[in-house]
């Protein structure tokens, strides 16, 4: 049985937007566009053959905590991840209020 998580420190240029991302071990999305690649069976594992692109489809706070819902293009694969630091503000309010394109954040 694999672990749950499984922490990975990985630097990536983000497939949807072109941003070069500096992951610290928790990264598992692009700041800028939301976006995400469908890598992990669970977190950090690297074990899954997938490989789509995962958008940000959803936004929710639970107990004070933001999260956000990314879903697969390829899959249909859903997970929630939490809101970083560094997450673009503005993109958070778009995807909230239903006005998100994450093809916007494009270089």
């Amino acid at each position: 049985m694999s672990k749950l998580f499984e922490r990975n420190v990985e630097d990536f240029v983000c497939a949807v937007c072109g941003q070069e991302v500096e992951g610290n071990g928790y990264t598992n999305h692009c700041p800028k566009c939301l976006s995400s690649l469908h890598v992990d069976i669970n977190p950090g594992d690297r074990a899954s053959s997938c490989h789509g692109i995962m958008y940000a489809v959803g936004y929710e706070i639970k107990n004070g905590a933001e999260f956000i819902l990314h879903e697969c293009s390829k899959c249909g694969f859903q997970r929630k991840n939490k809101v970083s630091p560094k997450d673009s503000r503005k993109a958070l309010i778009a995807l909230s209020s239903g006005t998100f394109n994450p093809l916007e954040y494009k270089k």
